[in-house]
Formats: C-alpha cells, sequence, structure tokens
C-alpha cells in the first residue's frame, strides 16, 4: 500500500463556517475509524477566495489510493459527507469541493 496524501478545498457557504467545522472536526476521525486513512490526524485550516468567501481545507492521507472510492461505500461516512457538501457552494470557475491529490516534489517538498 502506498498511502496518499489529499488536500481538499472545501468552497464554504457564508453563515455556514461553524456548522461545517463541526462536522469537519468528525471528518477525520470517521475515516480513520473505518480504516481508510492512516494515522497521522488531518489539518486543517481557515482562508478565503477572492471576494472573501469563506474556503476551508483540510490535509490528510489515505492509507492507499482505493480508500477513497471504499469511503463512498460506508454509510458512516456518507452520514459526514452528506451534510458537508449541503453546506458547500459552487462558484465562478471553482467546484463547491475539490480534492488534490499530492505527490512529493523531492527535497523542496519540506520533508
Amino acid at each position: 500500500m502506498t498511502p496518499t496524501t489529499v488536500l481538499c478545498l472545501y468552497r464554504v457557504r457564508e453563515g455556514e463556517v461553524e456548522a461545517f467545522s463541526s462536522l469537519l472536526a468528525k471528518h477525520w476521525p470517521t475515516l480513520h475509524a473505518a480504516g481508510l486513512v492512516t494515522d497521522e490526524p488531518a489539518r486543517a485550516w481557515r482562508s478565503a477566495d477572492r471576494e472573501g468567501r469563506p474556503v476551508l481545507i483540510e490535509r490528510f492521507t489515505w492509507k492507499d489510493a482505493s480508500m477513497a472510492a471504499r469511503a463512498h461505500e460506508r454509510p458512516d461516512v456518507l452520514a459526514v459527507w452528506e451534510p458537508m457538501g449541503a453546506l458547500c457552494e459552487d462558484r465562478p470557475g471553482a467546484v463547491a469541493m475539490e480534492f488534490l491529490d499530492l505527490e512529493p516534489l523531492g527535497a523542496a517538498d519540506g520533508a
């Protein structure tokens, strides 16, 4: 198994950051309890897009690339993902939730 680190960008609706943050606090623990992610806890940040609208960012590591697909089969994970999705919005040129698989560059990646 080759772990896969992912960066998640959540474009949260105005006024929904607190509700989304509560769900985000449950996200990694749910994935971890399901055996889908590594033991390294997720990290999360708050940012804003160019118009000042909230963007929450999360980084965590799947045990391997197949785990994201497996997560879609788990009711416990979907119980967190579905309300998360409802609190996000598409924006011009950007989808509501964006997921980027990260690949280390070597010495420049800060590792």
